[in-house]
């Protein structure tokens, strides 16, 4: 790092403080000449990470702030050439990103080290304050018609993606209601498709230059950070843009702030929104109140506890009488928008729609009469205290936590650093909240929700309005060609093509050479300490003082714990199962054993414990605790129950671990109401398009035997509804059979267990605390392998390359594609390095098919995924307006690499292989995400903890040579018919040209509901049940189906 520097800097220093509930030293800067403001987050890591905020206020639909996001990646004054900031960036082990709020954009900057950071940061803020916003850029990234009359452009279709779904329409109807005319808030900053397709450039420059000004900008820096360096970059960035800015000293109304806001609302309304869908039976209910001033700190910090108690948890009043007991929604959801008056949001989903005006006035009954009795005192303040408990552990497992409140305080916040001192400094507010009465709390919940004006948005599903969306959208295109006609739509492409060549005029290779690849010393990865005990120790015995610690320590040996050592406040502890042995035919019952795990009674002492004590106790005990899939660790055919809990409730939780898993009572009314909230969601799960190309594949791809495959929500559609059939007629068959489930998991031959805490502050044994726990289950000499995703794959997915489906969806705009062939199928394979380059080079920002594809507004995104545990690649087309054009110019872009047509640039390689130690790095920027990646490496993968050094010196190695031929041995065949599957999901209006397309490339297109993929497991309609009729468009998959676990992306 430089010394300090002797010149004179603009930059005073407002404030300097530390938080004393973490680790992280926050100070904060502003420019005596621009008033450019900077706060800088001091935290030990491997990253550092950069958000470069502008308060954003817009009176139009017009898009300009979203569409200006955009455009500044494109060029800027000192560097004028499409793509070198993000050529730049991947060099410099750095990602970019940026994101429009309806009152701020923010660009963001994540770099393995600070070194790479420094040196991409004046060219970053260059494009943010003097972007190029050429009339072509915008015609290619906003919008355009092209050839053959249809729209496209990538903001475009990106908004044509979000513009008729539920969530946005009700939410763009509720803050018409809330706000008046010029009011911001109001308006969608996204911009509005048919004034996307009239928005000019002047427009986007004129927005430019009224908001991106310096004095409008702060710089948020969090992770270890020079200073010195920092400062001199930012006075020399200064003095280069004097010239081009607006006078420092000219007048300047700040956005939100001086702008007049609206007032209380006077009245209470009550709308409906209609959105389209085939399957009308569930709707959506959307409730908006104005809230405290965001700057109370004491109101804010009361009203998240206040939500905690109302809707957190399966006790909490409105989810427990709501959810668990009236089954009149599957779920309540809260959000608080922050704004000079705060916003405060209840989402109810899934709401059968002849019922929501009913379920809207009975969830304002329930509010007013919580608010008119005493409150259960005891279980607010186990609120307060774990809402206290989250905020100090999210602190410690994020960087991003502190983002969100300076961005807000740049927003909203006195310019004198007062209000970030109170909100970061301290939690001191919610100590002033212990002293809240009864009688203090019960005004505070009156005033602002249960007695206050609102806006309650009912959303109705509506077939009609689906149908009417795709015959108006055929007919403006229609006539949209008519009036171009063939001499106008040949002028468009035209126009179009020299859009494109001005947009990629190529750089000069001295742009980049300037810049060199930064070394590696700055990049400061979290060190862990593991320690093994039991079957774990068959693994190998590391020689540190920590096992030295688990050795004295006299844990089972019929039970496998591995431990990772790190400085924390927590201990982070996880139980990984396999599933292989649970029947066949049990399978699906999967899905309702994680969904009713945390949410039934127990068997203590010879007692039943009520579920509602049950989670009363797990919330005092716990800061958190969930079951789910083994996804997140690699494999979801995995179960892995999660436990984060203080050092001091270490046996505790333990103990809560064998009260769940052992005795956990399968109570008939509590599967009910359980399997009733996952079928009220299955509509909802089948209405995103990405959601269900996933489920479809997983479908297609896996064997019933899969873990995964039997949650899918393509499963769980029929299979769940004749279980709670069954349920009503036969349900002591339906118990047995959930403890035939779970006795099929619980030996100790079984289970993993994965303990990350600082090992020598523990207050109890660390392994033979578990002692207890091991003796209550089957203990088995010996360790079953960890369950094979390889092994559970269908015939089509060990030999891709005779599947192609085209799946109709009626509540999509746009179009999804999976294409699927085989890949390196081990962590050893020696195609895998040349791959990983390979894929990296094709998918970087501003690479190949980024400029192909994306470029071009053929897609949101594209992206190649490695499978290794399954020996499956994947390529991927994200929200696109033709997605056959966008698989067949990626497609082209391998071709002409294999032909020698395109060469491969010196730069953009290096750049690939910068990108893939960014890979390395985004797994572990925590130290408790880095005990994890220990235990996935050395456990899940088998890989060892040197694998990420071995593979970085591997993919250094890999030359031109290497790569072609991985392009045509391995990326090619995902192209082809006979060597690859594809699965498409589309707007039910691209389905013939999308057929014909895939059918003239020679695949064997077939066109499909989603009903035709949904399996039963064998499990018949019982007599007297009834079975409902499918849509044939209808259906749609939820994350459980996306098996992103099974895949590494290399870029998107």
């Amino acid at each position: 790092m430089p010394a300090a520097s002797a010149k004179k800097t603009h930059f005073k220093k407002i404030q300097n403080f530390k938080a004393d509930y973490t680790l992280a030293e926050f100070t904060q800067y502003e420019s005596e000449r621009t008033g450019m403001r900077v706060t800088v987050c001091d935290r030990k890591g491997p990253k550092v990470q950069g958000y470069f905020a502008l308060a954003t206020e817009i009176h139009d639909d017009s898009g300009a702030p979203h569409t200006l996001e955009h455009l500044c990646f494109m060029g800027s004054r000192s560097y004028p050439y499409k793509g070198v900031l993000d050529r730049l960036a991947t060099r410099s082990y750095s990602n970019t990103n940026a994101w429009t709020a309806t009152d701020h954009t923010a660009y963001t900057l994540d770099t393995a080290g600070w070194e790479g950071f420094a040196q991409i940061l004046p060219v970053y803020l260059d494009h943010v304050i003097l972007p190029t916003l050429t009339d072509e850029g915008c015609y290619t990234e906003v919008h355009h018609i092209d050839g053959e009359g249809q729209d496209a452009g990538v903001v475009y279709s990106e908004m044509q993606g979000v513009q008729n779904n539920q969530g946005e329409l009700m939410d763009l109807r509720a803050r018409r209601l809330l706000y008046p005319e010029g009011v911001g808030f109001r308006y969608e900053t996204g911009g509005m498709m048919e004034q996307l397709r009239v928005l000019t450039a002047q427009r986007i420059r004129d927005f430019h230059r009224e908001m991106y000004q310096p004095k409008n900008l702060r710089l948020v820096l969090i992770g270890e950070v020079d200073h010195v360096q920092l400062i001199d970059i930012l006075d020399d960035f200064e003095e280069s843009i004097m010239d081009a800015i607006p006078p420092p000293d000219a007048p300047f109304k700040r956005p939100w702030v001086e702008p007049k806001q609206p007032q209380a609302l006077q009245e209470t309304i009550i709308d409906t929104v209609e959105f389209p869908e085939d399957d009308e039976s569930m709707g959506e209910i959307m409730i908006a109140f104005f809230g405290p001033p965001c700057l109370d700190m004491i109101s804010g910090a009361a009203m998240d506890v206040l939500l905690s108690y109302l809707s957190d948890s399966t006790v909490s009043v409105l989810v427990n009488t709501l959810v668990e007991k009236e089954n009149a929604t599957s779920g309540i959801y809260t959000q608080v928008d922050n704004r000079p008056d705060t916003v405060i949001w209840f989402s109810l989903s899934s709401v059968a729609t002849e019922k929501l005006e009913e379920v809207e006035k009975r969830f304002f009954e329930i509010l007013k009469l919580t608010s008119s009795q005493p409150l259960d005192m005891p279980y607010l303040k186990d609120c307060l205290h774990r809402f206290k408990r989250r905020v100090m552990f999210h602190t410690e497992s994020s960087n991003e936590v502190f983002a969100d409140p300076i961005i807000e305080d740049h927003l909203f916040g006195n310019r004198d650093g007062s209000d970030l001192y109170a909100s970061l400094a301290n939690l001191k507010l919610y100590e002033d909240l212990e002293e809240w009465t009864d009688e203090q709390w019960r005004i505070f919940m009156g005033h602002w929700l249960s007695h206050a004006h609102h806006i309650s948005i009912l959303g109705k599903p509506s077939a009609s309005l689906s149908k009417k969306l795709k015959v108006d959208e055929k007919a403006r295109v229609k006539a949209q060609q008519e009036k171009l006609g063939e001499d106008g739509l040949k002028e468009l492409a035209k126009k179009l093509e020299h859009a494109k060549e001005e947009n990629d005029k190529p750089m000069p290779k001295e742009v980049l050479e300037q810049f060199e690849i930064p070394g590696t010393d700055s990049i400061h990865f979290f060190e862990t300490i593991t320690a093994r005990s039991g079957y774990a120790s068959n693994l190998d015995i590391p020689v540190n003082e920590i096992q030295r610690i688990i050795d004295k320590d006299a844990g089972s040996q019929n039970f496998f714990i591995h431990f990772e050592h790190i400085p924390t406040n927590f201990v982070h502890f996880s139980l990984v199962l396999n599933t292989q042995k649970v029947p066949l035919k049990l399978k699906p019952l999967l899905s309702v054993f994680l969904a009713n795990f945390f949410g039934t009674p127990i068997n203590r002492d010879g007692e039943t414990v009520e579920f509602e004590k049950v989670v009363t106790e797990l919330e005092q005990d716990t800061v958190s605790f969930q079951i789910e899939t083994g996804a997140n660790i690699g494999n979801s055919e995995l179960l892995r129950i999660k436990f984060v809990v203080e050092p001091q409730k270490y046996q505790t939780m333990i103990k809560w671990l064998e009260l769940m898993l052992l005795h956990g009572h399968f109570d008939e009314e509590r599967l009910r109401t359980t399997i009733t909230k996952m079928l009220a969601d299955i509509p909802d799960e089948k209405r995103s398009g990405n959601d269900m190309l996933y489920a479809v594949d997983s479908m297609i791809h896996y064997d019933p035997k899969s873990s995964n495959r039997a949650q899918n929500t393509l499963v769980k559609a029929l299979y769940l509804k004749r279980i709670l059939y069954g349920l009503k007629v036969h349900p002591r068959l339906i118990i047995v059979q959930m403890h035939e489930l779970r006795k099929s998991l619980l030996n100790s031959s079984n289970m993993r267990a994965l303990v990350v805490a600082d090992v020598r502050k523990l207050p109890y044994p660390p392994a033979s605390s578990f002692n207890p726990f091991v003796s209550a289950i089957q203990e088995i000499p010996v360790l079953n392998p960890i369950d094979s995703r390889a092994d559970v794959l269908s015939i089509a997915g060990r030999n891709p390359g005779q599947l192609n489906f085209i799946v109709p969806m009626p509540t999509i705009d746009s179009s999804f594609l999976l294409a699927t062939t085989k890949g390196p199928n081990s962590y050893t394979h020696p195609d895998l390095p040349a791959l990983m380059v390979a894929t990296a080079y094709l998918d970087a920002v501003e690479g190949p098919l980024w400029t192909s594809v994306r470029g071009t507004g053929l897609a949101y995104g594209t992206g190649f995924s490695r499978g290794i545990d399954t020996g499956l690649l994947r390529f991927r087309v994200y929200r696109s307006p033709d997605a056959w054009k966008a698989y067949s110019t990626a497609r082209s872009v391998v071709e002409d690499f294999i032909s020698g047509k395109r060469e491969f640039e010196k730069h953009a390689l290096e750049g690939a292989i910068s990108s893939i130690v960014v890979e390395f790095v985004d797994e572990q920027p925590t130290m408790s995400s880095a005990a994890t990646v220990s235990f996935v490496n050395n456990v899940i993968k088998g890989v060892g903890k040197g694998y990420s050094e071995e593979m970085l010196r591997k993919v250094r190695e890999v030359g031109e040579a290497e790569i072609k031929r991985v392009l045509t041995e391995v990326v090619l065949p995902v192209f082809l018919p006979g060597k690859a599957d594809v699965v498409v999901t589309a707007a039910s209006i691209m389905e013939e040209g999308l057929e014909k397309n895939f059918a003239e490339a020679g695949f064997r297109p077939q066109v499909k509901p989603l009903s035709f993929f949904q399996d039963a497991y064998g499990l018949e309609p019982l007599e007297g049940e009834e079975e409902e009729p499918e849509s044939e468009e209808d259906d749609d998959d939820d994350s459980e189906g996306s098996d992103s676990d099974e895949e590494t992306a290399d870029a998107e």
